[in-house]
Formats: C-alpha cells, structure tokens, sequence
C-alpha cells in the first residue's frame, strides 16, 4: 500500500516519538532494476524505516519524454514494496506501521516546486535524506532536510552504465 504526503505524516509522527530514525528517499524508480536496489539498500542501512516517495507518471513525462514512464506509479510503488519484502533483514525488524521497515509515497503530479519538497520535508522530518551522487538541486535539498532537523547523505554512487533509459535503449535494438 502506498501512502499520500497527508496520511504519512502522522506515521512518521508516530515513529519519531518511537525514537526510530527515519530515512527518506525519492526518485522515478522507473522499470526496478539493480541500481534501484542498491541505492534502497544503502538509504535503509542510515536508519530504522525507510520513506520512499516515487514520482507521478505526469512527471515523469514531463522530464524524461512522453514515452515514461515505461510502468505507472501504482506499479513502481508495488516494485519497492515488494523488493522490502524479500529483504530478510528488513522483515526481521517489523513496525507497527509495516511488515518491513519500508514506506511508499506517492507523490501528485504537482510535486514540482520548492513548495511541494517542503510539505513532504515538513511531513516526513527524516533523521536522513538519502540521495545519489547524481542527484541534481543538492544545495536546496539540503537546507529543507536540515530545516526539519535532518541532514542529506550522498549513500550512493551513480552508475551511468545501468539506468532505465539504457535498458529501454537495449530492448529496442533487441526489437528491430
């Protein structure tokens, strides 16, 4: 189940109060693949419960072409979910709020400005803004985090020889 920016933030509340530091990332996610996985695994091993907020299909198109994403939100979202699931140690941890110590935003379509980072920022409060060394807008990323008691950790190193628009690249050649 995928959550709104609304209905995570008393969770996240409640999981603070907890004392669980919370570990937020974001991204497409667009056709899951082995950097995806790497990237959440190294965003989970900062803290107790992993938010991931994953980006609209509107966005997606918007930034990456008309023809993203490959798989809707509702997909991608249920990818992340069920990748958590198959990490042993992440069951063994259980919540109260998930079986795996992983939540899933999905973000609106307008989630496009500075304003919408900080209702997210403001909803979330992450001990950890976990991101990729390719991750673009650092400088604002960081003042929101920090804003809200947090701080933003580069956990990993982008590798431009896996990523989405190449293995949509490689399965056209495949095609034709």
């Amino acid at each position: 189940m995928s959550h709104s920016i609304t209905s995570i933030e008393p969770i996240c509340a409640s999981l603070r109060d907890e004392g669980k530091r919370i570990v937020l990332a974001t991204g497409f996610f667009d056709l899951f693949h082995a950097e995806h996985e790497n990237f959440l695994k190294k965003a989970k091993g900062e803290g107790d419960v992993l938010v991931v907020a994953v980006e609209s299909d509107e966005r997606a198109r918007m930034l990456k072409g008309e023809d993203r994403p490959v798989e809707t939100q509702s997909l991608r979202c249920q990818h992340i979910l069920d990748f958590a699931a198959k990490q042993e140690s992440w069951s063994a941890a259980k919540l109260e709020c998930c079986k795996t110590g992983v939540l899933v935003v999905a973000l609106p379509p307008d989630f496009d400005h500075f304003e919408a980072y900080d209702s997210l920022m403001a909803a979330v409060q992450p001990s950890v803004y976990a991101v990729s060394s390719h991750t673009e807008h650092i400088k604002s990323k960081t003042f929101l985090v920090e804003k809200y008691g947090g701080r933003l950790a580069v956990v990993h190193d982008w590798n431009p020889e896996i990523s989405t628009t190449k293995l949509i690249n490689k399965i056209n050649k495949i095609d034709k």
